[in-house]
């Protein structure tokens, strides 16, 4: 769920997905990586007809968030846990913001480059049931920039104003960060414990304009230890006792974890002019052995999003794919774009990028979305049309992303990927509690009855 013309699809699932982010831990005295502790949420039961009202929302978020169819501290690095929700429907982090410090989750999405939270005094009651909100008169070092935000996804907006106050995140602190308060936000856009979004990308994108907090601390000289952030992320799609919340891996910023992955770090540039997205060209894929043709260049372009949770791509390309699937049949009317195939088949999709001579798997787990009825399934693949837009035509989220460790450095500007070791896998499934933040105070949750 993101910005118009300048965010990624966040996985935004119109009245069934929440997004979230998690837990921020508190500032450490030595230059280890801090981790940010990821949380995901149980799959809910659906109907057949809500099933495909979740796919549309996913179709119709990822449209909008593209456009398409319409400091601070010393050297060191940090952490934040994560929490997976709606079985790996969206990944959330937390952060502290204000004087005292009160912690909120927010989704973390490399797909947009805003941060915003909700605000107190602007949600109806039914609106803010159970999500924390943010008081600016609470906090006595915040300031009211008095210009206009907006932003819009394709299940709703959110409208407000920008501030500026103090924001901690991942160990680190940046004094004056601007972000929207959001006072109008449309239904279903935020669920609880969620209370707003973090954007990662590139300054460039950014709807209000500001300097995205990593990038203030990554441009900060002697801030980070290296300027990067990596994302390890859980697997719960298969799992049918998984809770609303679960673990949902690990965010570093200023350092990668070394225990969750193993090889090396295949980097692979963005292309020159292109640092808003974290941009990659596709130059291979692959479904069960058998190449599917790419454009190349900037026709493949494609945006390594962490708040989308599908791959949107070219309708030829993704009917070239399911051409390879034996029994995949187009679905038409609204759910035009997605594609069902037999359950029992089993898929495995590869993806290569830039020059890289690695072709990078994709789970049989994480290309079956869900069982819409019998033994028809959908694929986490689906066409977006992204022509007359700025974004790039594939959108690559977490479908691709729970198979890899996954790295976005600022300098040299560059995206790479590795091997996830048998510590981050055996996290996949593993049934425990969402983690907790370890900066600020929680929020205080207001709400209807």
């Amino acid at each position: 769920m993101h910005l118009l013309p300048h965010s990624l699809a966040v996985s935004c699932l119109l009245s069934l997905a929440a997004q979230e982010v998690f837990a921020a831990p508190s500032p450490a005295p030595t230059p280890l990586p801090r981790t940010v502790p990821l949380l995901r949420r149980s799959k809910p039961q659906l109907t057949e007809a809500e099933r495909f009202e979740w796919l549309r929302g996913q179709r119709d978020s990822l449209k909008s968030k593209y456009g398409a169819g319409g400091a601070n501290v010393k050297r060191a690095s940090g952490l934040n846990l994560l929490t997976n929700q709606n079985a790996d429907s969206s990944f959330y982090g937390s952060i502290a913001a204000g004087t005292p410090p009160i912690s909120y989750n927010v989704i973390l999405d490399t797909g947009s480059s805003d941060l915003w939270l909700a605000a107190n005094d602007g949600l109806s009651a039914s609106q803010s049931d159970g999500i924390p909100t943010f008081d600016a008169n609470a906090s006595s070092t915040f300031t009211d920039l008095n210009t206009p935000f907006s932003i819009s996804y394709g299940s709703g907006a959110a409208r407000g104003n920008l501030g500026q106050d103090s924001v901690q995140f991942a160990g680190f602190e940046v004094s004056d960060q601007v972000f929207g308060v959001v006072t109008q936000i449309s239904n279903n856009l935020l669920t609880s414990p969620v209370s707003g979004l973090m954007g990662l990308g590139f300054k460039s994108i950014s709807s209000s304009g500001a300097t995205p907090l990593w990038q203030a601390l990554a441009e900060s000289s002697g801030t980070l230890d290296q300027p990067l952030m990596a994302f390890q992320l859980t697997r719960f799609v298969d799992v049918q006792n998984a809770q609303v919340l679960e673990p949902g891996g690990t965010f570093n910023l200023g350092a990668v974890n070394t225990s969750l992955y193993t090889g090396d770090i295949d980097y692979q540039p963005i292309p020159e002019g292109q640092e808003g997205y974290w941009i990659q060209e596709l130059t291979g894929l692959t479904v069960n052995g058998q190449s599917v043709s790419l454009d190349a260049g900037s026709a493949s372009y494609a945006a390594i999003d962490t708040g989308t949770t599908l791959v949107g791509g070219p309708a030829d390309s993704i009917a070239a794919l399911y051409a390879q699937i034996p029994g995949s049949e187009a679905l038409t009317g609204d759910n035009a774009g997605y594609y069902t195939y037999p359950c029992d088949t089993n898929v495995t999709v590869t993806m290569k990028f830039g020059n890289s001579s690695i072709a990078w798997p994709i789970s049989n787990a994480d290309f079956l979305l869900m069982q819409v009825s019998g033994n028809s399934c959908v694929g986490g693949f689906f066409q977006l049309d992204t022509s007359g837009t700025s974004a790039p035509p594939w959108i690559i989220g977490d479908t691709f992303l729970k198979n890899v460790y996954s790295v976005f450095r600022a300098s040299p500007a560059a995206v790479g990927f590795a091997q996830l070791s048998s510590t981050a896998t055996s996290m996949n499934g593993q049934l425990g509690p969402a983690p907790s933040p370890t900066v600020g105070s929680v929020a205080t949750v207001t709400g209807g009855s």
